[in-house]
């Protein structure tokens, strides 16, 4: 008994964890469910289709399973069954329609475990001919009709819609497969009625063949409606218009009748049996009198056009001259370029201007003097005659602000021989402006300002300095006097000329020790930058920038090693470089270096003196100098005077000290 408990246990907790549902007595698992369309997924109108769901359960025991089956469209339940056998489970689709087009599923539970296929689309074509049918073929104007349409044997949500000729004239929305619509036709005649369907079928909707044509006559009911206005012809304006809407073969039906006088879009006028209207005729507004009639789904309508004679044309309004300054007097010219003299006197038709605030001066009709305003103005011309106003297009003054004296200046620095660019411009005035270069008062170029950004640029060259005050500048945007500037006034920068470099002290007395100054002087407007360079070395000694012509670099404590080829490199705004010749620089020994040097050498030759004379006597006291004749010389003296120093032994005489 222990060894069947212990079995029974680890049964059940196999299956627990397997997916497995227990009961007391039987285990089962639902191990698959399908879902399939017989005899295609694609079928046409009336085939007979078979949704088969098949599932495929294990299970302990003999005894059948209770199994609850669901079949799904689009998510919506459309059929459940409960059965014990486990055959398959088919829904039979009788004669299928495009309604029952869409996705299926199958599901099946087991005791609170289920199991949901896949999905399966169906889908059914072909759409029955809708019939159309009218209660009525024969009716009278205004008459209803009412017409049917029918999609025979289909089922589901329907859009039915009817047509006269090709234009939609009704549409209904119904969930049966037939729609009733009544119809109105405002016209007589012969009217094709016919009708569609389209079957809705989430997310999709199939749309029917047309039905065949049937054809509704409409017969004129003999009531119409009647305009009349009065004078027929030769209408003016100024003319009282006399109209009158009525009836005529009133068939006295108990509908009611209604009347419409209208001119354009503005209703004149609405009564029952007969409707008037008076008013006086104008010319501007040719449009069309109607009078309507309305009586139930009846429309009667007639319609005239009046012609109106112009009493006066609309004025126009111009003015002289075309441009003004402010503050200046203008004329302003109204006239109306037509009237109608059989019906008018010249004197009846008036002028006047609009506004009357501003001071006007008239002396004849339609004729103004306006002093012209500091800012744009509007003005309107009023002809005026038997009651009859007309107004001119507004036309905006527009003052002109005249220039200001122009201010005359340099875009840039002015160099002489370079181009430069003058700036001549003015502070306000109404553009276009135009600006005018002078020279003396000579005129050189002209430019036109358009924009207000844009400026007036001229390029000029100068040759000497003084030039540059001579140039001026005008504007001139219409007015009579044209204000010009003063002389322009700039600095004019000469290029540099003649460099030249100088040393002091001067070349032949600069020794070690003494200070060195290098001058280099330019011709040309400052301020200079001054640069010396060294012969052998690339970059400058000293740089400097000053307001001067000349300055000058100091090498202090001269050595010899300062000797070399120096020379110097200037510039200023001109932007020319000059260079100046080379100077080459000795340095000489120092003065007291020279002295000792001479005392040496002095002191040298002493010695030498000495050092001769001495050996001079050592070899006279060695052998006679005198053989005894007077006036003549040994050989041996004559040797020891050859070997003096040649100065000494060329003297005419020479005389030996006594002692030395």
């Amino acid at each position: 008994m222990g060894l069947l408990l212990l079995l029974t246990s680890m049964l059940l907790s196999s299956y627990f964890h397997s997916g497995r549902v227990v009961t007391a007595q039987r285990l089962f698992k639902i191990r698959d469910i399908t879902l399939s369309i017989e005899p295609a997924p694609d079928v046409t109108r009336d085939t007979n289709v078979t949704l088969r769901c098949q599932a495929f359960v294990s299970s302990s025991g003999q005894e059948a399973l209770s199994r609850e089956y669901r079949i799904y469209k689009d998510g919506n339940t459309i059929y459940s069954k409960n059965t014990s056998t486990s055959e398959d489970l088919l829904y039979p689709l009788s004669e299928a329609r495009v309604s029952n087009s869409g996705k299926y599923k199958c599901k099946i539970s087991i005791e609170q475990k289920d199991m949901t296929s896949g999905a399966k689309k169906l889908t059914v074509a072909g759409l029955s001919k809708p019939l159309l049918h009218i209660n009525k073929d024969v009716v009278s104007e205004g008459e209803e009709v009412t017409a049917t349409c029918t999609a025979p044997g289909e089922t589901g949500s329907f859009f039915f819609y009817f047509y006269e000729d090709t234009k939609e004239i009704q549409e209904k929305q119904v969930n049966s497969n037939q729609a009733e619509a009544r119809l109105h036709f405002s016209s007589t005649g012969y009217h094709k009625i016919h009708c569609g369907y389209t079957v809705l079928v989430t997310p999709e909707s199939f749309k029917s063949k047309e039905s065949l044509s049937v054809t509704v006559s409409v017969k004129e009911l003999p009531i119409v409606a009647v305009l009349e206005i009065f004078p027929e012809s030769k209408i003016y304006e100024g003319d009282k218009l006399d109209i009158f809407c009525s009836v005529k073969n009133n068939p006295r039906s108990t509908e009611s009748i209604n009347l419409y006088l209208s001119q354009g879009s503005q209703l004149l006028s609405s009564g029952y049996s007969t409707v008037n209207h008076s008013m006086v005729a104008l010319a501007k507004d040719p449009e069309e009198f109607e009078c309507r009639l309305e009586m139930g789904n009846v429309r009667k309508f007639d319609t005239k056009a009046v012609s109106v004679t112009e009493l006066f044309s609309v004025p126009t309004l111009t003015m002289y001259p075309a441009e003004v300054f402010q503050r200046e007097y203008m004329t302003l010219n109204c006239r109306s370029e037509t009237s109608a003299s059989e019906r008018l006197d010249r004197d009846e038709l008036t002028y006047t201007l609009d506004p009357t605030e501003s001071p006007l001066i008239s002396k004849v009709n339609g004729v103004f003097s306006v002093k012209a305003l500091l800012y744009d103005f509007n003005y309107t011309c009023v002809a005026k005659a038997k009651e009859i106003v007309k107004r001119s297009e507004t036309l905006t003054v527009r003052p002109k602000v005249a220039v200001s004296t122009p201010k005359i200046s340099v875009v840039g620095r002015v160099v002489i021989g370079q181009s430069f660019k003058i700036l001549c411009q003015s502070d306000i005035g109404s553009l276009p402006i135009n600006y005018t270069l002078l020279w003396g008062y000579d005129q050189l170029n002209i430019t036109t300002v358009k924009e207000p950004f844009q400026q007036a640029l001229f390029t000029v060259t100068v040759r000497k300095s003084d030039e540059i005050s001579k140039y001026m500048c005008e504007a001139r945007n219409g007015q009579k006097e044209a204000p010009l500037s003063k002389r322009l006034n700039a600095t004019v920068i000469v290029p540099l000329t003649n460099p030249i470099l100088t040393v002091l002290p001067h070349l032949p007395e600069i020794s070690e020790g003494d200070h060195l100054y290098l001058i280099c002087g330019v011709n040309g407007t400052p301020p200079v930058t001054f640069k010396w360079y060294r012969v052998g070395n690339e970059h400058p000694l000293y740089t400097i920038t000053t307001h001067m012509n000349n300055t000058n670099y100091r090498v202090s404590a001269l050595s010899k090693e300062h000797s070399g080829m120096y020379y110097c490199e200037a510039i200023n705004h001109a932007n020319i470089l000059v260079r100046s010749d080379l100077v080459t620089i000795e340095v000489r020994l120092a003065l007291w270096k020279k002295v000792l040097i001479g005392g040496f050498c002095l002191l040298a030759l002493s010695v030498l003196v000495v050092v001769v004379v001495l050996c001079f006597k050592s070899k006279r006291d060695a052998a006679p100098l005198y053989d005894g004749t007077e006036g003549r010389v040994t050989n041996g003296a004559r040797d020891s005077v050859a070997s003096l120093p040649a100065d000494i032994s060329n003297r005419s005489s020479y005389s030996i000290p006594a002692t030395v």
